[in-house]
């Protein structure tokens, strides 16, 4: 049980309750105790992709907190909340309301390396605090600006329909086609948008600030990681099927291969030799490889994760297995 098993996580439940999961489902299946870990933080309020490091996996969730990640979000027009989300206080109304054209016009400016500020009720600390912990707690949270890259910025689905002037009903946005829908009215209510984002990217400030370069403010009503580093939803599983996995002691049929994790990274074949010196904590020379990380391993079983440098091969992190 060494490998990963990805949550395709519900409304409600935090990251570190998925962790958690996945820990009853090995107990209840009768399987080893092993180390659990989850490779990256999603918010009670958003729904999707969570993968779940099992065993030797767990040594790659620091790499996976650092790539890249895939939302679909829903900006709801308007009103803006103290946490940018549903479930804050109203602290601010707007009467403008803008076109898709408008939207549309305007992603550009939120495309490629880009400044913001991340919200107040946010997992960062200050001075020691986590700071939404300072918020709840009344205090005036004040956060630096960071540096991050949106990679990609599309429109998926707008909230009106033809011939109305209400919101979309709710359906599941894997179910939505990203054709545009316009309104008789020509403006949004809210609207579904795609975001290809670097780590560290708040999907929340992304919202309030594309809000406000459209003259309106807003706020985020649905929010789906769709795809965290090499993984999406199609490998993406319910609790409900890891309890019935658990059940019948099954779940080796759910879970992912380690080197899963490293599938978007070049494999580098080494022979038995040379697998037997890395795991040595040796350095290989005279090897044939570009410079950068390789997912190093001897047929199909892995041996590490190692850095080439001219030429030459350190292990980053190895895989007792």
């Amino acid at each position: 049980m060494h490998g990963w098993i990805i949550l395709d996580k519900p409304l409600g439940l935090g990251s570190t309750q998925g962790v958690s999961a996945v820990k009853r489902a090995l107990r209840d299946g009768g399987y080893p105790k092993r180390k659990v870990g989850h490779g990256g933080t999603l918010d009670p309020l958003a729904t999707g992709v969570l993968p779940i490091a099992i065993g030797e996996a767990t040594k790659l969730a620091g790499r996976m907190l650092d790539s890249d990640k895939v939302y679909d979000f829903t900006i709801r027009f308007g009103e803006q909340t103290d946490t940018l989300d549903a479930e804050g206080k109203l602290i601010a109304t707007s009467d403008v309301r803008p076109t898709l054209v408008a939207v549309e016009a305007v992603l550009s400016r939120f495309t490629g390396a880009i400044s913001q500020v991340p919200p107040a009720y946010s997992a960062l600390k200050v001075d020691g605090e986590r700071a939404y912990d300072l918020a709840r707690a009344g205090e005036d949270v004040v956060l630096a600006t960071r540096e991050v890259t949106v990679y990609a910025l599309t429109v998926r689905h707008p909230g009106l329909v033809p011939g109305s002037t209400a919101p979309q009903a709710v359906a599941p946005v894997d179910k939505w086609t990203p054709e545009p829908v316009r309104g008789d009215e020509g403006v949004l209510e809210e609207i579904t948008l795609t975001a290809h984002v670097s780590k560290g990217t708040y999907i929340r400030s992304l919202a309030r600030d594309i809000a406000l370069a459209l003259g309106t403010v807003g706020y985020v009503t649905m929010l789906r990681r769709t795809k965290a580093g090499p993984f999406d939803l199609s490998s993406a599983i319910s609790l409900d099927k890891l309890g019935e996995s658990a059940k019948d002691r099954a779940l080796e049929d759910i879970l992912l291969p380690l080197r899963a994790g490293l599938d978007d990274i070049p494999a580098l074949p080494l022979s038995p030799d040379q697998a037997g010196l890395l795991r040595q904590g040796r350095v290989l020379v005279g090897i044939a490889a570009d410079d950068g990380q390789y997912f190093a391993c001897t047929g199909t079983n892995p041996i590490a994760l190692v850095e080439a440098r001219a030429h030459e091969v350190r292990v980053v992190r190895g895989f007792n297995l």
